[in-house]
Formats: structure tokens, sequence, C-alpha cells
């Protein structure tokens, strides 16, 4: 009697014939015709062509958008807060008058110090006519001329005024309260500091209004105290945005940080670097990645760097000769990401061993992580290789599959 099948079981058979069949077209359809794929105990193993090609070495850091110049102003005299002018958003100009204090108290200790000063002189003209010693009646006059400039120092540090253009991005003060104000909220490191008879900018510390110049943005990163001895002010960079996707932008490294900071056993160091170009939506603040070029070599002979191994002087790769598998020892100059510059030892055209471990969780390019893979620049590449995110992925030419 002839078997019925279930309408469930049958659309499952087509679904796995299905799913296997075109399983064996990709793989079939999209290998490279210069690279074998074969499979060993240890797991997959590709050969790929040594070739000519630029190395480059990058050193990757996170870092933030902020202002290229800012400043904190204070005011110069203690006093209470008598009117406050901007508010956090208000655009500057240099000389602005953000707020004041109450001068009452200023201006009386003025007043008092030139009555002082007249006094004084009255008292040196006395000792002139007399034709005495006048030594001591000058002195007083010194004192007093001193008493004034501090007075009028003391009368003018009541009116608070911007010292520098740009944006209005803290105000630590409240109308009523005291003129040193009450919190810190600066947003960068101050390009400069000025001092005048009104305002002091500082670049360190809390001030009553701080201001940052938003048209004018930088980058300052943290970077690992390993990579930090890799860079040099003028390297070039990109940037990139974590929450802007499509931002990009050229930088160019302008400082590290001369000192370390230490965090437990992390020790890391400042870097700052200036932007080509302001991609659309940027803000200071924002979180950014960043890639600087350390080292660049061009029309070397490369190979992939997952194909060498070994460390200091001594690096081998292994070569397929006819089908045979030799290891050959080579001297490697620069180390990029992805390929490593051989000074010695192969030629271009010859074909170097890859083993991809096989086993749960695939691999990256050291063929341990979750979901990686190796990329061959120009030759595909594989992505995957157990359990989880399985499966071929080339560059351009390479294998992609779903896994398993």
């Amino acid at each position: 009697m002839p078997v019925r099948l279930r309408p469930a079981w049958l659309v499952n058979g087509l679904l796995v014939a299905a799913l296997a069949g075109g399983g064996l077209w990709v793989y079939s359809s999209f290998a490279p015709a210069d690279a074998s794929d074969a499979g060993t105990a240890g797991g997959l193993t590709r050969t790929v062509a040594v070739s000519r090609g630029t190395v480059t070495a990058t050193v990757s850091a996170t870092g933030a958008v902020r202002s290229a110049s800012t400043a904190t102003a204070s005011f110069g005299t203690s006093g209470t807060v008598k009117t406050i002018a901007v508010a956090v958003g208000t655009k500057v100009a240099k000389g602005t008058t953000l707020a004041t204090i109450d001068d009452t108290a200023a201006k009386r200790q003025l007043a008092a110090a030139e009555d002082d000063l007249d006094a004084a002189n009255d008292a040196l003209d006395r000792a002139s006519d007399a034709k005495g010693d006048t030594s001591a009646a000058q002195s007083q006059v010194d004192q007093a001329e001193r008493d004034v400039d501090a007075a009028r120092d003391a009368v003018a540090g009541t009116v608070l005024k911007a010292p520098m253009a740009g944006t209005v991005t803290a105000v630590n003060g409240t109308l009523g309260g005291p003129s040193s104000g009450s919190s810190s909220s600066s947003g960068g490191t101050s390009r400069s500091s000025t001092s005048t008879s009104s305002t002091t900018t500082t670049t360190t510390g809390s001030g009553f209004v701080t201001i940052e110049d938003l048209g004018h943005l930088e980058v300052a990163a943290t970077v690992a105290e390993a990579d930090a001895t890799k860079l040099r002010k003028g390297q070039s960079a990109t940037v990139t945005w974590n929450a802007l996707p499509d931002a990009r932008s050229d930088a160019t490294l302008t400082a590290v940080d001369p000192t370390a900071t230490t965090s437990g056993d992390v020790v890391t160091y400042g870097a700052t670097l200036s932007l080509a170009k302001l991609p659309t939506g940027v803000r200071a603040g924002q979180t950014v990645q960043v890639s600087v070029v350390v080292g660049k070599v061009e029309d070397a002979v490369t190979v992939i760097s997952a194909a060498v191994t070994g460390s200091g002087a001594r690096h081998t790769v292994t070569v397929d000769q006819n089908g045979q598998h030799v290891t050959r020892d080579v001297q490697v100059g620069l180390e990029g990401g992805q390929t490593t510059q051989i000074t010695s030892g192969l030629d271009v055209g010859e074909q170097v061993v890859i083993t991809i471990p096989t086993g749960s969780g695939g691999g990256t390019q050291t063929g341990n992580q979750p979901g990686g893979g190796f990329r061959f620049p120009g030759g595909g590449g594989f992505t995957g290789g157990g359990a989880t995110g399985g499966g071929f992925r080339g560059g351009t030419g390479g294998r992609q599959g779903a896994g398993r």
C-alpha cells in the first residue's frame, strides 16, 4: 500500500534538499581559481599566493569629540552675583559681558584708597616745602598708589567678560549666589590662559562661565601603553562615529600626552587629533573610533598575516611545493593588520598554506572568535568554520555559507 506523507514532513524534506543543493552550488561556483581548500586534522587549509602590494599598520583607539578651544572665566572680585547676561547655548564675542556682581563695596574701597593717596601727596608736598627728609612721605605715596591700582582692579573685577569668542556651555552660578560659582562643567582643555583686571581664564578647575569654540572640534583619544610608543605627531588617521554610522573623517595626530594615566593596572596615554572635515550631525561629546596609520610600505612582497607564525627574529611560513607542505624561514618587515611584509624567504607567486581551526565558534584572523573569519585580500576568505557563524566569506571572490 502506498505510504501517505504528512504535508509538514514533505515540505521539510524539500527544504533540506534545496539548502544542501544550494550550498554545494555556492561552494563550487565561487571558489577562486588560484587557491585551494582542504581539510586536515587541525581544520581547513587554504593556499594563498604571495603578492606585491601595500602593507599598512594601524593603531586603534576610542575617543570623544571636544572643542579645540575651551576657556573657563571667573570673577576677579568676590561678591554677590547681581546679573547673569548669558545662558547655556548663548554665542558670545570676545569681551562680551557675561555677568556682574554687586560693586558697592568695591567702589567704596576705591574711593577710600583715592582719599588716602591725596593725603599722602599732601604730606609729601609739606615735607618738600620744609626742606626735610621726604623718603618716608614718598614711601607712603608709593603705597597709596598701589592701593588705588588694586582697588580699581577690584571694581573692574565685578564685571565678568568673555575671554574668547564661542558658545557658552556652562553657567556655574545663580543670581544672588557667590561670585565663585558652584560647580564645574568644562568640556575640554583650554588652549589659552589670560588674566585681566576683570576676568581670569584658567586651564583647570571650575569657572563661573565655560565657553567653547564649537566651530572647531577635535578628537581626544585614549591609547594603550604598548601602542602609544608607535605614535608620532603628524601621522594620518581615520575617525568614525558610533552615533553616526555613515560619518567618517580624515584626521591628523597633533599631540600625545607626555605622561600616562593609570587606572588600576591599566596604563594609557591621551592623544589629540585634528579633523579635516566635520561630517553632518557631529557634536561635542560624541564617541568615536580612531585608526592611526603608524607604518606604511608600498610595493612590498606581502602575504596574509595569518600565514606567518613565530615572533622576535624567527618567523616561518608553510609553502605548498607541488602538493607538499614545507616549512620555510622568512624575514618580515612591517606587520600590518591584514598583511605582512616579507623582506626575504618568499617570492611573488609562491603559494603559502593557511590552516583555519575548526570547532565551536568558528574563527577570526586568529581562528578562535565566534562569528569571525579570515579575509583574504583579492581572494576571498574563511568566515566561521564552526557551528556558529560558519561558512566561507571572501574579500573579492571568496565563498560565503550560512554555517551549520
